[in-house]
């Protein structure tokens, strides 16, 4: 099972949460930001079809694979700003 982490950051005048280098649109609260990454985690584990997906990497080639409906990430979210004032 692959497991991916939402973080918590400030960002744009306001707060997101943030997948490896992709930011989520822009929250006008922390708790706001917050509550989309618990909604966007939870999402994660919801089973799909299993189907071809096409996806670019970073060098700009394209790929094509299958990809198994009921193999869902471990998905956890990091607030490093938890508990500031």
């Amino acid at each position: 099972m692959s497991h991916i982490r939402y973080e918590i950051v400030e960002h744009d005048g306001g707060w997101a949460y943030k997948l490896g280098d992709v930011f989520s649109e822009t929250h006008a609260t922390h708790e706001g930001a917050l509550r989309a990454a618990r909604e966007a985690a939870a999402r994660q584990s919801l089973t799909g079809e299993t189907r071809p997906i096409l996806y670019q990497d970073a060098a700009g080639a394209w790929h094509q694979e299958t990809a198994d409906g009921t193999d869902r990430p471990e998905a956890e979210i990091e607030d490093p700003s938890a508990g500031r004032s």
